[in-house]
């Protein structure tokens, strides 16, 4: 039974998420905050659609925190939101999908294609944790000036570093140091920018 992984331990399973350990995404909290960010991404996008000015307010509302003139295109996908902090001047293209279950870092003067996947959730190995519904999550961070082209993949835990370029429909499976291009499933480096 699950309840035998947390004996001990009096945290709830939200407060075990934002400690980046085990958890059961069982929490009532965790449920109110994702129906919450579900329901403004959808008001956003509808926003957009229709070219109201509330769009911004919004989606700042939605995210963690939202720099100065930075954009993202609806439609935005998202597990909470709040955990999302976008730098200023980026610019996010169409059906990003950022499962912010850990915290999503994107910096200032970034550019990010179309369906674009930012995911920090985590799976056990082994079966019979991942049958009892336990999982975890790795923050992802991405410097400033950092392009990812579209239908890359950023998996848990990774940071890229400034100045990079991702190339399209890369696998990020882990760091990425700054100034550099990578691209392929795994993302490798082909080259320094000088």
């Amino acid at each position: 039974m699950a309840e035998d992984y947390f004996a001990g331990d009096p945290r709830s399973n939200r407060e075990r998420m934002l400690a980046g350990d085990l958890y059961i995404a069982d929490d009532p909290d965790n449920e109110r905050l994702h129906d919450r960010a579900v329901r403004l991404s959808d008001e956003y996008h509808r926003a957009l659609v229709v070219g109201d000015a509330s769009a911004r307010a919004l989606l700042s509302d939605l995210l963690g925190t939202l720099g100065e003139g930075a954009h993202i295109n609806a439609p935005l996908f998202v597990d909470y939101g709040e955990n999302i902090h976008v730098g200023a001047r980026t610019f996010v293209n169409y059906n990003l999908t950022a499962l912010d279950v850990a915290t999503i870092t994107i910096g200032e003067d970034c550019q990010i294609g179309p369906n674009v996947q930012l995911l920090t959730p985590t799976h056990p190995i082994d079966p019979q944790p991942r049958r009892d519904k336990l999982e975890a999550a790795k923050p992802i961070t991405i410097g400033d000036n950092v392009w990812l082209g579209g239908s890359v993949i950023v998996c848990p835990g990774v940071t890229i570093g400034a100045n990079s370029v991702i190339g399209a429909g890369a696998v990020v499976t882990r760091d990425i140091p700054a100034g550099v291009v990578a691209v392929g499933n795994p993302a490798r480096v082909v080259r320094t920018i000088e």
